[in-house]
C-alpha cells in the first residue's frame, strides 16, 4: 500500500507499475499446492521471493512515504511475517514444486 505513495510524487506510471507488480505477480505466478488455484506453475523458491519482494516494498516504502510510528508498525509487522512464513517457507523450498 505505502509503495504507490512512495512513488506517485516521482511518477503516477511507477506507481501504477509497484502495484501490478506487488499484487499482480504473486496473482498469477504461484507454486502448486501453496493456493487453490495456479494460473503459472513456479517452484517455491519464486514464491518466497515474490514474498520477499512484497515485505521489503512495504518496509522501504512506508519509511519513504508515511510518518514514523507507520513505518514503524509497518517493519514489525514484516518482521512478524518473517517469523510466521518460516514454515510455509521451508515447505515451498525443501518439497519438489514442479513449475508445471
Amino acid at each position: 500500500m505505502a509503495t504507490p505513495w512512495a512513488l506517485s510524487g516521482r511518477s503516477w506510471l511507477l506507481a501504477a507499475l509497484s502495484v501490478v507488480v506487488l499484487i499482480g505477480l504473486p496473482t498469477v505466478f504461484s507454486t502448486p499446492g501453496d493456493k487453490a488455484k495456479v494460473i503459472v506453475a513456479v517452484p517455491g523458491w519464486a514464491t518466497v521471493l515474490l514474498v520477499l519482494l512484497q515485505l521489503a516494498a512495504a518496509v522501504v516504502s512506508s519509511w519513504v512515504a508515511w510518518p514514523v510510528w507507520a513505518a514503524v508498525v509497518v517493519s514489525l509487522l514484516a518482521a512478524a511475517a518473517l517469523v510466521t512464513e518460516r514454515r510455509r517457507w521451508r515447505w515451498l523450498l525443501a518439497a519438489d514444486h514442479p513449475a508445471a
